[in-house]
């Protein structure tokens, strides 16, 4: 007689800027080493190894949710400015075809409508956190688009259509940083910052108790996200954030826990658990 599979839970991983932090560029020292362990971490908090990665992006749009279906996927170094390294960076783990399929079935009976790219490679937002997390590349992983427009209450959707892969023994994971704001870094770096960052650790109190909020409450929050205090300083366009919706949908009735709180630049960034 076959064994149940364990339920898996889903997380939301901060994944950084670039190459960070597989290489030391860019990032204070004490911030990397920070980053580094939360990422470390990860399979600490699973019971099982999973059979397979579902990971939702903050770098990959399309006008459906749209999945890569190659066996073997290529690496997408979808950065630029980085020393020569942060182009020879390899994590060959293997693509899943038949989990790409299952993903658009369980889309589908959603109402979505769906397409494949049996082309796309991994880009940063899975390869630099999934490096780390699982340096060996030997979970197969199947990429799932955003949809373009970026509307929470249809990636919360896609996320609740999802959450039967968590009894098929995959993992649901979402990547970004839940503050992004390029142009708020980059004049920090240069002037006064103190109010840019009071602004952005207000923001990320209320994403954190939105978050570990009663899942009815959480979802009807992040719905609504943009109209938390300073929600459009810290994200002016939202793209990091979207997968964090994916992930609270598919966790259900699972309430949230936050796994880690730290800075990328000197703002407050946080990653978080269900499950």
């Amino acid at each position: 007689m076959t064994e149940p599979t364990l339920r898996m839970p889903v997380m939301f991983l901060a994944h950084g800027g670039g190459p960070w932090p597989v290489l030391d560029v860019g990032l204070p020292r004490d911030e990397r080493a920070s980053l580094l362990k939360h990422l470390g971490e990860v399979r600490e908090r699973l019971a099982v190894v999973p059979k397979a990665l579902v990971v939702i992006s903050a770098h990959w749009e399309a006008a459906m949710p749209t999945v890569m279906s190659s066996p073997s996927p290529p690496m997408l170094f979808d950065y630029y400015g980085f020393p020569p390294d942060a182009y020879t960076l390899t994590w060959p783990a293997p693509g899943n075809p038949l989990l790409a399929a299952r993903v658009r079935e369980l889309l589908s009976g959603a109402g979505f409508s769906t397409a494949e790219d049996t082309e796309r490679g991994y880009d940063h937002g899975t390869f630099v956190p999934l490096k780390i997390v699982f340096p060996e590349a030997d979970v197969p992983v199947v990429q799932l688009s955003l949809i373009q427009g970026l509307d929470a209450a249809a990636h919360l959707k896609m996320g609740r259509a999802l959450a039967a892969l968590r009894d098929e023994g995959v993992l649901i994971l979402g990547t970004g940083n839940s503050f992004h704001n390029l142009r708020t870094i980059r004049d920090a770096t240069q002037g006064a910052a103190v109010i840019a960052r009071e602004r952005a650790a207000k923001f990320d109190g209320w994403l954190r108790a939105a978050v570990t909020a009663e899942p009815t409450v959480r979802d009807e929050q992040l719905r609504a996200w943009d109209r938390a205090p300073f929600a459009r300083e810290a994200h002016p366009r939202e793209e990091h954030l979207i997968p964090l919706m994916v992930v609270a949908g598919a966790a259900g009735t699972d309430h949230g826990v936050t796994t880690w709180s730290g800075s990328l630049a000197g703002f407050p960034v946080s990653a978080f658990h269900f499950g």
